[in-house]
């Protein structure tokens, strides 16, 4: 289990509910409609994947889809970017997938 990153206040500071997903297996909790990349740095995962080439880890790099540095493996879909993909409930991600083997 992780630890909680979130800003701890007297409002929520995200109108979504609460949901479990999951990160390489672990079980997690985040809020429904917050990006994917938002909720992994929250529960305390900064390094989204690994690079290609360099093995080195690779996270949120500039939030906007530009970069494609948060790149990972979303239900089954290779390559997408967490810091646009709006978490659901049940949502498996993953860091390491067959996508990466031979890239350039």
């Amino acid at each position: 289990m992780s630890t909680n990153r979130r800003l701890e206040s007297r409002e929520p500071s995200y109108p979504g509910s609460q949901v479990q997903f999951y990160f390489n297996g672990a079980e997690l909790i985040g809020y429904e409609g917050e990006s994917i990349a938002a909720a992994l740095l929250a529960n305390g995962f900064w390094a989204i994947r690994t690079d290609e080439v360099t093995g080195e880890p690779r996270g949120i790099y500039c939030g906007i889809g530009h970069c494609y540095e948060c790149r990972a493996e979303v239900d089954g879909v290779a390559g997408v970017r967490t810091c646009l993909t709006p978490l659901r409930r049940g949502t498996q991600v993953t860091s390491a997938s067959t996508w990466e083997i031979g890239a350039k």
